[in-house]
């Protein structure tokens, strides 16, 4: 059916969104695709659902070509099978929490992998019956903090989500690469380059993750790459860390005096006045062991101090961080990290702060028995067993010279926790890295037994023995991908389509007054649409020129098509958003030109 801007709901606008960053949340509300009703949560007019559909349309084909069937969960859950893998407190603020009139608790759903295992425990229970894949296209919500980017980072968002379900971790290894090859095809399908990248698995567990990176200046995930092949989302990279040292020859550690020297910059000037290297170099940030003090709240509430140990040339990368320190502090899930503040210093005396340093067998204990039960210290995969450092003294104005890791000092944990710099070395040995932006579009998970085995699904094998099912989860962000195409394609004009997913193929504009125009367009109208050309027709009988033609570039509908002053030389223009190029078609030849032009682009 041709689709009539006379009769459609949409009100484009001329200025931007006050509270619009990006390119694709600007052209999106000033397009009539979607309109905000509050922050991070957005209505779909018709125009922007006919654009959301082609994309679900295209996800839905590419996971009926791995054998995947959707079903559909609800959004309103129950406490209780979320309380069972205790991702009820692990996700801490994250998710929206509420009760009904007789105060049970339920929650509006963020990802749905327990309702996914209890339904396949409900009705499955041989072996015979694996394995499966089933997905859903869903909404979600998450309580995001900061919500931003429109489309990009919102509290309410829909996504698909896959589990597969398999007898062993070689069919889970064949469901895992059953979907990442699916997912390149939907990108591909999309028009959006994607790089699969390592990753962390944050909150949902599992033993391997990859995410889908779409490169992007405007993305939040920053991800590394090198020539060789290596990717990693630049959470998940690991340091190529250095070889021990043997330390038995080395002096022993010094305190000096080292007035007004807080920061790194100070230390090491200060250090080459005071205490020259004894080869003639001089001392750098590297040489130094900043030790930096965070503050974890963790989902029970309490507010646990961390010390990071690492080399002074490097920043602390705190999304690193949260991501990684999960597990030394004996906890499931995300945690939110920020460097302590005052308030948590004063709780401790010996953190003196500007002269914070780890050494345990000094005369004057850094750290020593009083925080050394309170406080978990962390090192920088480069602090190695008999590495020599300058650090603090844990004494206002006093500094500690050539203090070695593993004689003098000791750490509860190894921590991926400083900046990655372009230029670093890949882990793999692929050569250096370089570092880009990108938002994820998508994220698989190898689950493995977790949720299987917290939520009892077994199945009997040839054997009759009960074994519990491995699983994966395969996830696509469904909205996010509408605002990554939109950013994408688009010009300082308005946004251009690709075909696959434009919510038209043709845009047709009636030009002018002339009774004889608006007959002419309308029969091309049900001309193209009885060929299999969606239209878009702007009939509106009482708007300008430049008005229309203005809608056409902001709306982005791939192929303009006008209709106008050569009517009556018997041509039309036929124009593509794409290249910008104009060409006069004749009447007879208007559908198939247009045609030929869809295909080609």
């Amino acid at each position: 059916m041709v689709l009539r801007l006379s009769q459609l709901f949409l009100r484009t606008l001329r200025e931007d969104p006050v509270d619009a960053e990006i390119a694709s949340h600007k052209l999106l509300v000033r397009a009539g695709y979607i309109r905000r009703a509050a922050p991070g949560i957005y209505s779909w007019l018709p125009m922007g659902l006919k654009v959301l559909g082609k994309v679900e349309a295209i996800v839905r084909e590419e996971m009926a070509s791995i054998g995947a069937q959707e079903v559909h969960f609800p959004a309103l859950l129950p406490r209780e099978p979320y309380e069972a893998t205790n991702r009820w407190t692990e996700y801490g603020d994250g998710i929206f929490r509420l009760k009904d009139r007789k105060e049970n608790d339920y929650l509006l759903a963020p990802t749905h992998e327990e309702m996914f295992t209890l339904l396949v425990k409900d009705l499955y229970s041989s072996y015979k019956d694996l394995p499966v894949s089933l997905y859903q296209i869903q909404t979600k919500y998450r309580d995001e903090a900061r919500p931003r980017a429109g489309l990009m980072r919102g509290r309410e968002f829909i996504m698909k989500d896959s589990y597969s379900f398999d007898m062993d971790d070689a069919g889970l290894e064949a469901s895992y690469q059953a979907h990442r090859a699916a997912y390149f095809r939907i990108f591909e399908r999309l028009g959006l380059e994607v790089v699969a990248v390592k990753a962390t698995s944050g909150a949902m567990g599992g033993s391997k993750s990859e995410e889908f990176l779409h490169p992007t200046p405007v993305g939040e995930d920053t991800f590394v790459r090198s020539a060789g092949g290596y990717a990693a989302n630049v959470e998940a990279v690991s340091t190529v860390v250095p070889a021990d040292i043997e330390h038995a020859e080395l002096p022993p550690a010094e305190v000096r005096d080292t007035p007004d020297t807080p920061t790194i910059d100070t230390l090491v000037s200060a250090a080459n006045e005071l205490a020259p290297r004894a080869d003639g170099l001089a001392w750098t940030a590297a040489d130094t062991l900043k030790n930096v003090v965070l503050a974890v709240d963790l989902p029970t509430g309490e507010r646990q101090l961390v010390v990071i140990g690492l080399p002074g040339d490097r920043g602390v990368d705190l999304k690193r961080i949260e991501a990684n320190i999960a597990g030394h502090l004996g906890i499931g899930g995300e945690v939110e990290v920020e460097a302590a503040g005052d308030e948590d210093l004063k709780k401790h005396s010996l953190l003196v702060k500007g002269y914070i340093g780890p050494g345990l067998n000094l005369e004057n204990g850094l750290l020593g028995a009083e925080a050394a039960s309170k406080i978990l210290y962390l090192v920088d995969p480069r602090v190695v067993s008999g590495s020599s450092w300058i650090t603090g003294a844990n004494q206002a104005g006093k500094h500690v010279f050539g203090l070695v890791a593993g004689r003098d000092f000791t750490w509860d944990g190894v921590i991926e926790a400083a900046e990655v710099r372009e230029g670093d070395e890949a882990p793999d040995g692929s050569g250096p890295l370089e570092i880009a932006r990108g938002v994820e579009m998508g994220h698989v998970f190898q689950l493995g037994r977790k949720y299987a085995e917290i939520l009892g699904l077994k199945v009997l094998d040839q054997n009759g023995k009960q074994v519990v099912v491995t699983m994966g989860s395969y996830g696509v962000g469904v909205t996010r991908a509408v605002a990554a195409i939109a950013e994408k394609y688009h010009d300082d004009r308005g946004l251009i389509w690709p075909v696959a997913v434009a919510p038209a193929h043709v845009h047709l504009v009636a030009v002018g007054k002339d009774p004889a125009v608006f007959e002419a367009a309308e029969q091309l109208a049900q001309d193209l649409e009885a060929a299999g050309v969606d239209v878009l027709y702007d009939d509106r009988p009482k708007v300008s020129p430049g008005v229309k033609f203005g809608d056409a570039e902001l709306i982005g509908v791939p192929i303009v098509l006008a209709v106008g002053r050569g009517l009556a030389d018997g041509v039309v223009e036929l124009k593509s958003r794409v290249s910008g190029e104009a060409v006069d078609v004749p009447l007879e030849q208007v559908v198939q030109q247009v045609i030929a032009l869809r295909d080609s682009l």
